[in-house]
Order: C-alpha cells, then sequence, then structure tokens
C-alpha cells in the first residue's frame, strides 16, 4: 500500500509540475479568472484510468531519477534545465500512453477526491 502511495504521490507532483509550467505560460492577469479543473469520476473510461495507471508508473520512476539529479544540481541554472527536461519527460509519457496532460491532471485531481476512484486505479497498478 505505500508503494501505491508513493507512485500517486509522484504522479500527482509530476502532474502539478506540468500543470505549473501550463500556468507560468499563461497571462498572470488572467490566471485568476480561470476555473480549477475538475470533472467527475464518471467521466473517466476504464481505458483512461488504465492509462493514467500506465503513465504514473513510469512518471513515479522518473520522479525519483530527476529528484535526484536535482539534488546534484550545481546551480540555479543547472536546477531550472533539470526541471525543463523532466518536465518534458512526464509530458511525453502522458501523451504516449494514450492521454492528454488535462485529462491525466484532471484524473489525478478526481483520485484526491473520491476514494472508490484511487481504489480502482490501485486496483489497474496491481493488474
Amino acid at each position: 500500500m505505500k508503494r501505491m502511495t508513493a507512485l500517486f504521490s509522484a504522479a500527482l507532483l509530476s502532474a502539478g509540475l506540468m500543470s505549473a509550467t501550463a500556468h507560468a505560460q499563461q497571462d498572470p492577469a488572467a490566471a485568476p479568472e480561470q476555473p480549477q479543473a475538475t470533472a467527475p469520476a464518471m467521466d473517466f473510461s476504464d481505458d483512461q484510468l488504465q492509462q493514467f495507471a500506465d503513465a504514473s508508473q513510469e512518471i513515479a520512476v522518473l520522479s525519483q531519477d530527476y529528484t535526484e539529479r536535482l539534488h546534484a544540481a550545481e546551480d540555479e541554472a543547472a536546477q531550472q534545465e533539470i526541471r525543463t527536461e523532466a518536465n518534458d519527460k512526464m509530458v511525453e509519457v502522458v501523451e504516449d500512453s494514450g492521454l492528454d496532460v488535462d485529462t491525466f491532471n484532471a484524473i489525478g485531481q478526481a483520485i484526491q477526491q473520491d476514494p472508490e476512484l484511487m481504489q480502482r486505479v490501485q486496483e489497474m497498478v496491481q493488474l
């Protein structure tokens, strides 16, 4: 169970990293007017949840690797380069899974709010 929690924590952390980059590219004045993207659990198919579970596993591994590299970076410029590379890789993993980043993030938010949905995704990871 701890492994599952760590897996989803890493995935959600990564999702936050991806969304933080996207928000940083938006006009700061327009950001407060945009609603937070949340979607009911019913909107996600089993295929999408499986894609989320698969991508989460890969992202957890990437997150660990890039966290180690980030701690070893010598200066802020090197850290920023590593963050950018990590973000690009995580976006690639999500898109290769068949999801777009917004859907991945929406599923991540939904599983935080819905314990039953979290359980479904955890079961998919175990398969």
